[in-house]
């Protein structure tokens, strides 16, 4: 478990665990004499993604950002990626129920970033596994994936987030919102085309940036690892790659010189870091 305090707000990153996931498919174009200098593969070219959450603690309200591959995944799927479905269990060890979450946030809407927003209880029906929570998706993201292309129609469970729309309980935003205060949504296209990141200001009134660090960003999977910091460096799952290195640049122009943390969903190993140009301009992660 990975905590510390942001301004006013507590962060702790929760796993869901980890899931193999083939080399090529996480670094796309990138040649492997490159992208295994940083991570390491088995024998068939697998690496350990893992699954981060996110939660918030303000003072006021217990927020919920991702929530893992949950535990619905197809037979046929499992063979892919396992069920790792560790979440709830690292939550209760942190003294978290579901029935604590006032706010859950889901960046976009593959299946491995909002699988526990839904289980399907006793009679096989499906029910919210936080059911106070209010929850909130990209508008773009659920349109889109009610028709998405062949190309990755799997990504998509709609359980994991249909009936909860069709309920209520989930509001779909446009993008730029602040859905509490201190905790906003933005765009960064790019892994899909309304994906959002979410931007965590732990003080309303931050201090110098030089000194203490008060804005956090769970930036999804425009970055999901630190071995993806480099402008270039995108994944074989992004359906717009130039738009990916462009909403780098913008996320970059902002995080560096205000020294945000950046919130990594897909790294095993180290969940957030700070973003820096070493005097050379290679993009560096510093360890918290």
């Amino acid at each position: 478990m990975h905590r510390l305090t942001l301004g006013d707000f507590e962060l702790t990153v929760f796993s869901d665990g980890t899931y193999p996931l083939d080399g090529g498919a996480f670094f796309g174009v990138v040649p492997k004499v490159m992208w295994s200098r940083k991570v390491d593969a088995d024998e068939r070219n697998y690496v350990m993604a893992g699954l981060n959450s996110l939660l918030i603690r303000t003072g006021k309200q217990i927020v919920l950002v991702e929530t893992g591959m949950g535990n619905k995944l197809s037979e046929r799927m499992v063979k892919f990626y396992g069920q790792p479905a560790k979440l709830l269990d690292n939550l209760a060890a942190g003294g978290v129920a579901p029935e604590d979450i006032d706010i859950v946030i889901n960046s976009h809407l593959h299946f491995d970033h909002c699988g526990w927003n839904t289980v399907r209880d006793k009679n096989g029906k499906i029910v919210p596994t936080f059911p106070r929570a209010k929850y909130y998706a990209p508008e773009g993201e659920w349109q889109y994936a009610r028709r998405p292309s062949e190309r990755d129609a799997i990504s998509y469970i709609p359980d994991n987030y249909d009936p909860l729309v069709a309920s209520g309980q989930m509001t779909l935003l446009k993008g730029g919102e602040e859905i509490v205060p201190g905790i906003s949504a933005k765009t960064f296209p790019g892994h899909t085309a309304h994906m959002q990141a979410l931007i965590v200001r732990g003080s309303q009134n931050p201090p110098d940036f030089s000194n203490v660090p008060t804005t956090a960003c769970y930036i999804s999977d425009l970055i999901p690892t630190t071995a993806h910091i480099d402008i270039t460096w995108g994944m074989g799952f992004d359906l717009y790659p130039l738009d990916t290195i462009e909403s780098k640049k913008r996320y970059y122009a902002q995080a560096i010189p205000e020294k945000w943390l950046t919130v990594f969903t897909h790294d095993a190993k180290t969940p957030w870091a700070y973003v820096e140009r070493d005097t050379l301009g290679k993009m560096v992660a510093k360890g918290v």
